[in-house]
């Protein structure tokens, strides 16, 4: 059974029509979809939950703007629950009943403003008509919260396929949980997540979601959207913070790096790889990759907290620009570039910070140290300075720098780009590079060579090994060193090299 709306007084705002009444609330799910976790790379072990207002509400056959100076505004096709009977306090075996109807929705979202939100969502999925909803009712007494179906399309393509028999968290626990926290009124709207297969549309795009009962055959039709391109300009930086992203952000919106045409993200290092980097020092590391060619590769101006710790890994990237006070307001303080690269930390990857060599303040202090550690990342490398540094010693983790500094990030610097090419001590780091540190100091090499690398500065440590035995027994270095063919022949016959 579908219905176009409750009987009786229809609402006389357009937005509205496909509702019983305006929202006096808006609640949204997280993360609840299996399928979407797993994209994620993170299970819930509970639901959690973001409000939108009632003014986002859209009805279908209408438009949603991209703003001006934005790229990454995302479709989510979920299903709507609308609440038909006040609910405070009642048990997941009842809360169903507390439900009036099922529709389809797009929780919109524009993750250029995302980061400065911090789950809250509030400026990234609160705009004008980022909650379209309809364009029909389903009656909940009709229907199986646990068999329902949403699907959505993008300019006719079918991209969102999925069941509530794959949620992680049954609609009616949903409703029972948010009743614990506060009374859910009639008209409500409860936003029940959406699958993977979200993505970036662009102006011109068309998005439909459907809701369905495969089987009792009620649906909800398609809700259709256009995304348009905004004329003017939406954001006063002077008042709030302005859309920024970084490739952290560009993944998530398109859902995965290669959709969001993005380099693949760092690998960990093969175990055999690993193992020939820890016997390589660095200085001969050095020494094969200027045979090749490769003269600026080292970090210059950085030195260890702990010279005996060998630090390898690859490079996740992290720049800082020099301080200016209307910048540093707009990027510096919530959830700024510096904190997302510390949180988006995998295991094994080194987090490089460009800092311009300025040591004047810190990039960094023990708590930011305690989350690389707790991420399970290689080690950090900042051409600046840092700041708690007996505390950072404390924490364990390698750690090179210019120096410590007792002065606040504000000082010197503004965090602004993660996942990007850098400049550290002098030389180039891009995401993926393998970083290797000991106490002569660090050192990057390009992935594809690593490999080769290795092996040959491995082999030249066994030459030079021989070498310095036949030094130690008096023999003079000319000749010796590097070995001439009379050497050479007598090394290869004696070690079979």
């Amino acid at each position: 059974m579908t219905i176009e709306n409750e009987t009786g007084a229809q609402p006389t705002d357009a937005r509205f029509a496909a509702l019983p009444c305006r929202p006096g609330k808006i609640i949204a799910v997280h993360l609840s979809y299996v399928s979407r976790a797993e994209q994620r790379d993170r299970r819930p072990s509970a639901p959690s939950y973001f409000f939108k207002p009632s003014s986002s509400v859209a009805a279908s056959g209408g438009t949603v703007e991209r703003p001006v100076g934005t790229e990454l505004l995302a479709f989510e096709g979920e299903i709507a629950l609308i609440i038909g009977t006040a609910a405070r306090h009642v048990g997941q075996e009842a809360a169903w009943s507390h439900v009036g109807w099922v529709t389809a929705s797009n929780d919109l979202g524009l993750y250029d403003l995302r980061a400065n939100d911090k789950g809250s969502n509030v400026r990234s999925k609160g705009g004008d008509g980022f909650t379209p909803i309809g364009p029909r009712l389903i009656d909940a007494r009709t229907v199986d919260p646990s068999a329902l179906r949403l699907r959505t399309w993008v300019n006719d393509e079918l991209v969102q396929d999925d069941t509530t028999a794959e949620l992680l968290f049954p609609l009616a626990q949903i409703v029972a949980d948010l009743s614990q926290h506060f009374t859910l009124e009639r008209g409500d709207v409860i936003l029940t997540g959406t699958p993977a297969g979200s993505s970036v549309i662009v102006p011109g795009d068309v998005v439909e979601v459907e809701v369905d009962s495969p089987n009792s055959g009620a649906s909800s039709g398609r809700l259709t959207t256009t995304v348009t391109q905004a004329a003017q300009p939406a954001f006063d930086g002077s008042l709030g913070s302005l859309p920024a992203v970084d490739d952290t952000q560009r993944e998530e919106a398109w859902g995965s790096r290669e959709r969001a045409g993005l380099p693949d993200a760092a690998v960990r290092l093969a175990p055999t790889l690993r193992a020939k980097l820890e016997r390589a020092p660095v200085a001969g590391l050095s020494q094969q990759l200027r045979k090749r060619g490769l003269n600026n590769v080292t970090i210059d101006g950085v030195r260890p907290l702990h010279p005996r710790v060998k630090l390898i890994g690859t490079a996740k990237t992290l720049r800082f620009v020099p301080n200016r006070e209307d910048l540093f307001l707009s990027h510096g303080g919530g959830y700024n570039a510096q904190k997302r690269a510390f949180d988006a930390l995998a295991e094994g990857e080194v987090i490089v910070i460009e800092a311009r060599g300025e040591s004047g303040s810190g990039t960094l202090g023990d708590i930011l140290a305690l989350r690389a550690q707790a991420q399970a990342a290689a080690g950090i490398v900042t051409d600046g300075g840092i700041r708690d540094a007996d505390a950072i010693a404390a924490v364990g983790i390698p750690v090179y720098s210019a120096g410590a500094h007792p002065a606040v990030l504000g000082r010197k610097h503004v965090p602004w780009d993660v996942d990007v090419t850098i400049a550290c001590g002098g030389t180039t780091v891009q995401p993926g590079d393998i970083i290797v540190g000991d106490a002569d100091g660090v050192i990057v090499i390009p992935p594809g060579i690593a490999e080769e690398v290795a092996d040959a500065a491995l082999a030249q440590e066994d030459e030079d090994a021989w070498i310095a035995a036949r030094v130690a027994e008096g023999n003079p270095v000319d000749g010796l060193f590097p070995l001439n063919a009379d050497w050479r022949a007598r090394y290869e016959s004696e070690t079979g090299a």
